[in-house]
């Protein structure tokens, strides 16, 4: 029923009794709440006009009495209960049309702005107030940024974009004076500084993410209600920074808050995507993809810094001069600085992140054949230029594709060491001494993608400062460290050697005397016997002939090679050119002859030689560290067990980390009160050892009680998301399991979709009392995107997607099952989704995860996970204890021999998985031709088969498993004692404790606070 005038005017008296010096505006507050088709009562305020429950919290409302019982709202403003709802006061998602929804929950965005423009409390004056810190100078400031450094024409309205650009431009100010303030103090005192190296960023939202690490929060919200917005709409409208993929740049992230609040000397480096990897949409054929936007109004966090530039160049030949090497000729383009502040929490200090990109100079466009009408001519050097810093990971399957990601790699490394190579000149004044580099300088390579650095940072120091070839090594090699972030062959980079001959001719001399120098190294430290087959696996140069002082070492191998007579080998020497040759002379029909051999000169064909990236870091680095314990394992006795056995002491494991800044306090206010409440401060958020006092109150009614409502106001909120994005609506009461990582085979994805298609097989099959009785309500949700060309991966999106359509519209089914693939996976939408996470999916085939930090997030966040022995998995589950762990599947020392027994033809697939593969090839999804994603599951030899990731062996472990997960949600004091378990053993898994690790075993850096 909709209440009417007379309702509103009833109440109003109530509240009136309550609330005597606030009648006028209530009336007005209760008008606002409610949709009418007119608006007559127009009498302005002299306060911001608020919903009544964001009133009662306000700093506005005089400090008052307690209302009386009877003020409360009539029944039919109540709020509605759904029948799923569990948490008493709480409407579920079905209830978001009620009138209770219009009445409690309506933002203050709709209710402050239409009135906005007729109360004159709200005409807030523009005035520069930069590191103001309380509500009206923080309003006055947002005013002034919108009024006198705009970005939008001017208005008389101040819509929500202008709002947020006014805002982070703000914020932009308090963090500029800190970072000033840090840049100076880091310059007086000289402290020795990490370069952290990366080609991804993943940097989400920054506006949320600055007034939480600046504790300004409520000084905001108070700030942009006086302004007629409400903090979280603004927030909104900023998006997500496209500047990274997946884990590698999250865990950046996540490092540079951790450096920046821990008051360590850092300075983060990478490149500024114009378009990012890209925006994915989820249509009826699966995954689309088009460029990111995130650029396209601004960026008002970054400060581009005009002044700072480094030529790059590409190309070219090297010639000799009269000291050395020039590299001459070629085409050169110029690397821009733009800074983003990373702010700390609770410290004064702020680092930066620097983003190079690159552009050509005026004077490289050619005016005379523009005005010859040739325009692309005109323009080219500008394009090729730009083209540089327009995507992430440009695809390489084509020559062109290659070199514009060794272009990105080297544009990072070289615009970054000439940065670095400047700085440590700066504040070395008039004394300039080299070897004291590394005690000034710490430079990490976040993967191989930043390997170039090496022979950069030898180029210049050789070429451009002179120094010898010993010095220049020796200060190399104390000054950079590697990660180490997979065991998959494709993703430890090889490039073309002939791609570096031609872009970077100085920097293959460079390499080839590393790997020449390094050979002669191993040759000294293996017996005679071991040597080749060391220097092949270990050298950096793969598939190029061994120079001449190696080769001597190695006992000489045959020339020739015995045939029959009449044949010739497949590629012979013949003069001075390789030919090959087929069988010659066929014998005349009855003929017998006696076979006769012959020696001819053999010369095997030669296989493409490549830069084996991953050695050269190896080779170079001072530090080689993995990323979780298992993965550290894996990397000393199986990836590059050849170098532990030289160098053991260069070897480290670093788990990874997450910030829990981001990750629980600010994206899960919430379970975050809850946490405060029982450990009875904030300290947590700076030192989550705190967390495993939560342990002792995990049987504890009052806290389980406290955790559940949390934990359902956050699903509550993900399923109103969910239903703005996807259309389907989902029931907050049931499971909410979530698998959300780049879309990727060995993820397992896979197993996971089929895992729902069995569940569905089953239900199909039961009576509804029969499917109540075995299963529990759960929304399966599926994020992460597949890169553009990984076609397999793509596959997989599309069946997820058509199990959904199928699934989410089968009234059988109804609430008891849903699907959903989320679209456009990013930081922002993991905000929403992790805080409403129950069970979390971490199913990668053992031994191939380095490590994962989604994992870490889901456990932070109370999530109870279900995974494989692989990754972080493993310390996580030591953490949280077995019994707050669904484990499933082979161990990582069994994946050798299971794929030996595909191959030997052993597997025997268990008959369910058979079922699941023929019922999608049954047609029950569509029409869409399977055959190429289920092929890969069969035979047991062959590219794109035999199942190498092993689906079908762990399968059956896989379902029997989620049965058990069944089997515990149902006990809902048992799941929720789970749950606050899995936050209480997170604690070991930030970012903090990662950083500090850094910092005293590879960096020998110290905090730097400023006073």
């Amino acid at each position: 029923m909709t209440p009417t005038r007379g309702d509103i005017q009833n109440y109003s008296k109530i509240a009136a009794a309550a609330y005597p010096d606030e009648r006028k505006s209530l009336i007005l507050i209760l008008y606002n709440s409610v949709t009418f088709p007119s608006r007559t009562l127009s009498t302005p305020s002299p306060l911001p006009l608020l919903p009544l429950q964001r009133w009662r919290r306000s700093p506005w409302r005089p400090r008052l009495q307690a209302s009386p019982a009877h003020a409360s709202p009539p029944p039919e403003w109540q709020p509605r209960r759904s029948p799923h709802c569990r948490a008493p006061g709480l409407s579920s998602h079905s209830c978001k049309q009620s009138l209770h929804k219009k009445w409690t929950c309506q933002s203050a965005e709709t209710t402050v702005a239409e009135k906005a423009e007729t109360d004159p409390a709200i005409d807030v004056k523009p005035e520069a107030n930069p590191l103001s810190t309380d509500a009206n100078g923080i309003a006055s400031n947002i005013k002034f940024h919108d009024v006198y450094t705009p970005s939008f024409s001017p208005s008389t309205k101040f819509e929500l974009k202008q709002v947020y650009v006014a805002t982070a431009e703000s914020l932009r100010d308090a963090l500029l004076q800190r970072w000033n303030e840090t840049y100076k103090h880091f310059t007086k005192e000289n402290a020795k500084t990490i370069h952290y190296l990366s080609m991804e960023f993943l940097q989400g939202r920054a506006l949320l993410n600055a007034v939480g690490n600046l504790e300004l929060k409520d000084e905001y919200t108070e700030a942009l209600h006086k302004l007629g917005h409400d903090l979280e709409a603004v927030a909104e409208q900023e998006p997500d920074a496209a500047l990274g993929n997946g884990g590698l740049g999250r865990l950046a992230s996540c490092f540079l808050d951790s450096l920046s609040t821990l008051n360590y000397p850092a300075w983060g480096y990478g490149l500024r995507y114009k378009y990012g990897l890209f925006q994915q949409t989820i249509t009826t054929d699966g995954q689309k993809e088009q460029c990111e936007k995130w650029l396209e109004m601004g960026y008002p966090w970054e400060i581009p810094r005009n002044d700072i530039s480094y030529p790059v160049k590409f190309f070219g030949k090297v010639v000799d001069s009269y000291d050395g090497k020039e590299w001459v000729g070629g085409e050169t383009v110029s690397a821009f600085a733009y800074d983003v502040p990373i702010p700390g929490f609770r410290t004064k200090n702020s680092i930066s992140l620097r983003l190079w990109s690159t552009r050509a100079l005026p004077e490289d466009f050619d005016l005379e054949a523009f005005n010859a009408g040739d325009y692309s001519k005109a323009g080219q050097a500008h394009a090729n230029a730009e083209r540089i810093c327009y995507v992430l990971y440009p695809g390489d399957a084509t020559e062109e594709g290659k070199l514009l990601r060794l272009k990105q790699q080297y544009t990072l490394c070289s615009a970054s060491i000439q940065d670095i190579i400047a700085r440590f000149k700066e504040r070395s004044g008039s004394v300039l001494k080299w070897d004291a580099l590394p005690s000034k300088v710490a430079i990490q390579m976040n993967d191989t993608h930043p390997t170039l650095c090496v022979p950069e940072l030898l180029r210049i120091l050789i070429d451009d400062e002179g120094l010898s070839w010993d010095e220049a090594w020796k200060i190399t090699q104390a000054t950079v460290a590697y990660t180490n972030h997979t065991v998959l062959p494709e993703a430890l980079e090889k490039w073309p050697l002939s791609a570096f001959q031609k872009l970077l001719p100085r920097h293959v001399q460079i390499i080839e005397t590393i790997d020449e120098q390094f050979m002669n190294f191993v040759a000294s430290k293996v017996e005679k016997e071991e040597l080749e087959a060391k220097i092949a696996s270990m050298r950096i140069l793969e598939n190029v002939d061994l120079p001449a002082s190696i080769q001597s070492l190695l006992p000489p191998k045959p020339v020739v090679e015995k045939v029959k007579k009449g044949l010739k080998a497949a590629t012979q020497f013949v003069g001075d050119k390789f030919k090959s040759a087929d069988k010659e002379g066929e014998e005349e029909e009855g003929e017998e002859e006696e076979e006769e051999e012959e020696e001819v000169e053999v010369v095997p064909e030669k296989p493409a030689s490549t830069v084996r990236m991953a050695n050269l870091c190896v080779i170079a680095g001072h530090a080689v560290n993995g990323v979780a314990s298992i993965h550290s394992e894996i990397v000393k006795e199986e990836v590059f067990n050849d170098f532990y056995k030289l160098w053991p002491e260069k070897f480290q494991n670093k788990t990874n980390g997450v910030t829990p800044r981001r990750w629980l306090a600010f994206c899960n206010p919430e379970l975050s009160a809850v946490i405060t409440k029982w450990l009875g401060s904030e300290e947590w958020i700076l030192d989550t050892e705190q967390l495993a006092g939560l342990r002792n109150f995990a049987d504890n009614k009052e806290l389980q009680k406290d955790w559940k409502q949390a934990k359902i106001a956050r699903k509550e909120k993900l399923a109103a998301y969910i239903e703005a994005k996807t259309g389907y609506t989902i029931n907050p009461d049931a499971l909410f399991d979530i698998q959300v990582k780049r879309i990727h085979e060995y993820k397992r994805q896979l197993l996971n979709i089929m895992g729902v298609i069995y569940r569905y097989q089953k239900m199909k099959k039961m009576t509804p009392k029969e499917r109540a009785a075995k299963y529990v309500p759960r929304v399966v949700m599926f994020g992460g995107k597949a890169f553009a060309t990984y076609w397999q991966a793509k596959r997989i999106v599309k069946l997820i997607t058509d199990v959904a359509a199928t699934v989410n519209n089968d009234t059988d089914i109804g609430d008891l099952l849903k699907v959903i693939m989320v679209p456009d996976y990013n930081v922002s939408v993991a905000e929403v989704l992790i805080p409403a996470s129950e069970l979390s999916q971490h199913i990668s085939t053992a031994g191939m995860e380095a490590s994962g930090t989604s994992n870490m997030k889901f456990s932070m966040n109370g999530c109870v996970l279900i995974g494989t022995l692989d990754g972080a998995n493993v310390e996580i589950r030591e953490e949280v204890g077995d019994d707050n762990f669904f484990l499933f599947g082979a161990y990582a020392p069994e994946i050798a021999g299971l794929r030996a027994d595909r191959e030997a033809g052993k597997f025997v697939p268990d008959p369910r998985f058979e079922d699941v593969k023929n019922f999608i090839r049954s047609g029950a999804f569509g029409d869409y031709d399977y055959s190429e994603l289920l092929g890969a599951l069969e035979g047991n030899t062959g590219y794109g088969r035999g199942d190498y990731f092993l689906v079908g062996h762990d399968f059956p472990a896989y379902i029997e498993c989620q049965d058990k997960v069944d089997e515990a949600y149902r006990d809902q004091e048992k799941w929720t004692r789970m749950s606050i378990m899995n936050t209480a053993g997170s604690f070991k898994f930030s970012s903090d404790r990662t950083i500090h690790e850094y910092a005293k075993e590879i960096w020998d850096i110290v905090p730097s606070p400023v006073a």
